[in-house]
């Protein structure tokens, strides 16, 4: 019989730390409360996923009286039920609790995570951002706040023109000049080497600029953001001491966009080999109902990383009493 070691009951996060989240739980729920956004409770057991090709869902079995077994989805994010909200017309709304991501666990990574959702009606980017600054300025203290778009981003710090349009080769050869080995990526593969130049080249240097928000993604990357009348996506990311912390779009409205982008992403994991995803019908059919969504933006923000933020530490194991190792 194996045993546990002698101290795995212990939390990984000191008191203080549990203390500093507590305060800043309650600080995030002031600052929605203050600017009148309703905090809801969302399902943890759904019966549809989210069928983006980056993201692995997990599942388990309910029991339904007169009904049986049926198989539940547990949130990778809060997004499509708020989604629903917001076309029954229950106006800007959060919700703040946890989510399940399979296959992340790192030092900024666990599989079960605290997730902070918020939606504005009659808000673009530009005002979301201007709120997600205020949120992170209410939380972490006076910052200095840099705003780039993608391409400006890449331009400042990796010396590559164009972003949206350059080749493989380009974003090769500046790894290469950076001293960056990466071996097994297809040589033109024009996404994944992008990807690399802003994770291996450009993310570090971020670690200074304070908070950095980066707007105007590719299209290939705006997920369920709008896309600009320049076609690049009306989406943001945050980092805070070089680390993402929250992602945002100006939303995708019409009802057949939706349904067209889940179809793509579940074609996109038969290609590779991966399950496809029960798509949510009733955010389809609120959508339809409803018109398309309101105009509005939302941001996704990581709470477990905001507290490492406000603490200044480098695992995540610090801000959470029980990691998954020791759940």
């Amino acid at each position: 019989m194996s045993h546990a070691p002698r101290d795995d009951w212990r939390p990984t996060a000191t008191q203080a730390a549990l203390q500093k989240r507590a305060r800043i739980l309650a600080d995030l729920r002031a600052f929605f409360h203050a600017r009148g956004v309703m905090e809801v409770e969302v399902p943890m057991l759904s019966a549809a996923a989210a069928p983006d090709v980056h993201l692995r869902s997990l599942s388990t079995w309910v029991h339904r009286p007169g009904v049986g077994a049926q198989r539940r989805w547990l949130p990778t994010s809060p997004e499509y039920p708020l989604k629903r909200l917001l076309c029954a017309g229950y106006g800007d709304v959060y919700a703040l609790g946890k989510v399940f991501r399979d296959g992340d666990e790192s030092r900024r990574h666990q599989p079960e995570f605290t997730l902070l959702e918020w939606y504005r009606l009659g808000f673009d980017l530009q005002a979301m951002m201007d709120e997600t600054a205020a949120l992170l300025q209410a939380i972490l203290g006076p910052q200095p706040v840099l705003r780039l778009r993608y391409d400006e981003l890449f331009a400042r710090f990796a010396g590559i023109e164009s972003a949206y349009t350059a080749e493989a080769g380009v974003f090769r050869r500046a790894l290469t000049a950076a001293g960056k080995e990466i071996a097994g990526v297809d040589p033109e593969d024009t996404l994944l080497w992008r990807q690399l130049v802003l994770t291996e080249i450009i993310e570090p240097q971020l670690a200074a600029h304070g908070v950095v928000f980066v707007w105007g993604w590719p299209r290939e990357e705006a997920a369920l953001a709008a896309l600009s009348p320049e076609g690049y996506a009306l989406r943001f990311e945050v980092y805070v001491a070089g680390m993402e912390l929250a992602n945002g779009y100006e939303e995708l409205r019409e009802a057949t966009a939706y349904a067209q982008r889940f179809a793509q992403w579940n074609r996109t994991r038969r290609r590779l080999g991966r399950p496809e995803m029960p798509v949510d019908a009733r955010l389809l059919e609120a959508l339809q109902a409803n018109g398309g969504l309101p105009a509005c933006s939302g941001v996704a923000l990581g709470v477990d990383r905001l507290v490492m933020a406000a603490l200044g530490v480098e695992d995540i194991e610090a801000v959470v009493a029980f990691p998954v190792a020791r759940a």
